[in-house]
């Protein structure tokens, strides 16, 4: 009777391809986790520091997301965390992590979310677009002072009196640029004019050429012809530099 043989090489030489082939990925978790828990425990500390600095005490959370599952890195014996040129460490944002003694200088960066929790004057009831912001309308409330970019307003004279230059919703934290000087008279209106310096305060009544927003200039006629421009103190007020 004739001998079968069955050759076992193939199927022993597949099997090692695929063990060497599955070998990297394996190998890959424990570098990718070492590089998340460094970035993790570098930012919470960098985080912490900046805060002791800062005039309002915040809640600070900082969590750091997984690198990329597509990205392969050799193993390193000692890594360094860092925040990225033109980033930092507040809202979304990212930190960098770096390979600075190993077979393979590699430079990474994960994703990073930090919240800074604390106190803010928010919006109680919606408010349209050209609304003048009074005390009935804000509260205090609890945010995210990192979710947007705009500083918030701490100051009640920072908000107390403008114009809401957009549509703002119920509990949205106020912001720079939400808000802008109310405009207090039109052109045409006769306004009270006022110089002072050293020994001397003038009064005079001159008309309106533009629009008259607080804090901002605008331009007055007097009653001698002469057009120049002041400061808008309030509803019928210019101040003008002598």
């Amino acid at each position: 009777m004739p001998v079968i043989r069955t050759s076992l090489q193939p199927a022993r030489a597949l099997l090692i391809g695929l063990v060497a082939c599955a070998a990297p990925v394996f190998a890959q978790e424990p570098v990718a986790q070492g590089v998340q828990a460094l970035a993790q425990q570098w930012a919470v500390e960098a985080v912490q520091k900046s805060q002791r600095t800062e005039p309002t005490p915040l809640r600070m959370d900082v969590t750091v997301g997984a690198l990329d599952a597509r990205v392969r890195l050799a193993a390193c014996g000692n890594m360094e965390a860092y925040v990225p040129p033109g980033a930092r460490l507040w809202g979304r944002s990212r930190v960098g992590v770096r390979c600075v003694d190993g077979i393979s200088r590699w430079n990474v960066t994960l994703p990073v979310t930090v919240r800074a929790l604390g106190e803010a004057w928010v919006v109680k009831t919606q408010l349209a677009a050209g609304t003048a912001v009074t005390e009935s309308d804000v509260t205090r409330g609890e945010v995210d002072w990192a979710e947007e970019q705009g500083a918030i307003l701490t100051d009640r004279a920072a908000w107390l009196g403008q114009t809401a230059s957009r549509a703002l919703t119920t509990g949205q934290a106020l912001r720079q640029g939400m808000l802008r000087p109310a405009q207090v008279f039109q052109a045409g209106a006769t306004v009270k004019i006022v110089a002072q310096g050293p020994g001397f305060h003038i009064s005079s009544e001159a008309q309106a050429l533009s629009a008259g927003v607080v804090g901002q200039q605008a331009r007055v006629k007097m009653d001698n012809g002469r057009v120049t421009s002041g400061t808008v103190l309030d509803m019928r007020t210019v101040k003008i530099d002598l």
